[in-house]
């Protein structure tokens, strides 16, 4: 996630974690940082310029950087493949225009202009596919890195919140999915690239649409007032993911029971009210689902965050409920990195706790 528009008040500039969200990056002012997510620890750090896009590979040496443009040498419009190890660039891509985000797999580098996305072959660098799409200045995506089902959704609309899927393994065209009235803001795919989270500019729902067929599976209500959603982050599961979060410009952070909603989705389908009362009624979730923590960041600031793990504890006793540990790690455009747990109980009680916080700004590099 970039911070588009310089000049930035903070210190950060851009925040991704890495594909199973075992480790982050930054890029700042002067040059990027890579964390360890479990112990808070500076992996590594190189001091050579302002950069907009640091994206891992997973936790290889390969990275993929893209600078702010306030140095000649770091033009915003040349992706260079980065060797963490020798500490020099393997490739450098050079384009028209700028590069607003890249994304990585295996086998795979998406890179994301405004009007258009590149897919190429990771290994030999060669153009795969080229998709023309409508203005997409900031560079909004989701790309689901399992090899087995690899799927890319770019913005459809400039007036709406249309989404168009792409296979990336068999490089066409998958579907197109409406998922808002409004323009998009923010989407993520689920790590299997079963499930597509959206959110519009409007920032007051958050919905969730099954990729195979492109139909909504359930819809929640983040707000009641408009806000920016920054980031929206599904559990890192293989099969369907129990978890939703999403940070947005209110400074809080919200976390949806993906699970039981599609459960209480499913009853309610098969339930004689479900068979009458139209699916956009029914379609309608209980408050229980979601559960918020509020000045996470402060307000306005952009921040990115994962869920890393969930820990499950079935209970025997309930029908419906579970009980669970996720621990949900944030950074925040500020500066400063703060490590989350959402407790729940039988009774679908929240429990937070603030874990750690460093400020990411001061961690020096231990040899």
């Amino acid at each position: 996630m970039a911070n588009r528009g310089l000049p930035s008040p903070y210190p950060i500039l851009c925040a991704s974690f890495n594909q199973d969200a075992s480790y982050f990056a930054i890029g700042t002012r002067t040059g990027f940082k890579l964390f360890d997510v479990k112990t808070g620890r500076l992996c590594y750090q190189r001091d050579m310029g302002a950069f907009l896009v640091v994206e891992m590979r997973f936790s290889s040496n390969l990275i993929a950087l893209v600078g702010a443009g306030e140095q000649p040498s770091l033009s915003p419009r040349r992706l260079c493949l980065y060797n963490t190890t020798s500490g020099t660039a393997l490739r450098e891509l050079n384009f028209l225009t700028s590069v607003l985000a890249v994304r990585l797999n295996k086998s795979r580098l998406i890179v994301i202009l405004q009007e258009k996305t590149f897919i190429y072959d990771l290994n030999s660098l060669a153009i795969l596919s080229t998709i023309d799409t409508v203005p997409n200045p900031k560079g909004i995506c989701a790309f689901s890195h399992h090899l087995d089902s690899c799927f890319l959704a770019l913005p459809a609309s400039t007036k709406k919140g249309s989404v168009s899927v792409y296979n990336v393994t068999e490089l066409q065209s998958h579907s197109e999915i409406n998922a808002h009235h409004a323009p998009l803001a923010a989407m993520v795919l689920s790590s299997d690239g079963a499930y597509l989270a959206t959110a519009s500019e409007q920032g007051t729902k958050i919905r969730v649409h099954m990729i195979l067929d492109g139909t909504k599976c359930c819809s929640f209500r983040r707000g009641t007032y408009p806000s920016t959603v920054f980031c929206l982050s599904f559990e890192p599961s293989i099969q369907l993911p129990d978890l939703l979060g999403a940070t947005s410009s209110s400074g809080s952070l919200h976390v949806f029971l993906l699970g039981l909603a599609m459960g209480e989705r499913s009853r309610r389908s098969s339930s004689l009210l479900g068979s009458i009362v139209p699916g956009s009624i029914t379609g309608v979730l209980d408050p229980a689902h979601h559960h918020v923590l509020h000045n996470v960041v402060p307000e306005g600031v952009k921040s990115c965050a994962a869920i890393r793990k969930v820990d499950k504890v079935a209970d025997p006793s309930a029908y419906e409920t579970i009980c669970f540990r996720a621990t949900i790690p944030i950074i925040a455009y500020d500066g400063y990195f703060r490590e989350y747990s959402l407790t729940m109980n039988d009774q679908n009680e929240p429990l937070w706790n603030l874990e750690r916080e460093l400020n990411l700004s001061a961690a020096v590099l231990k040899v």
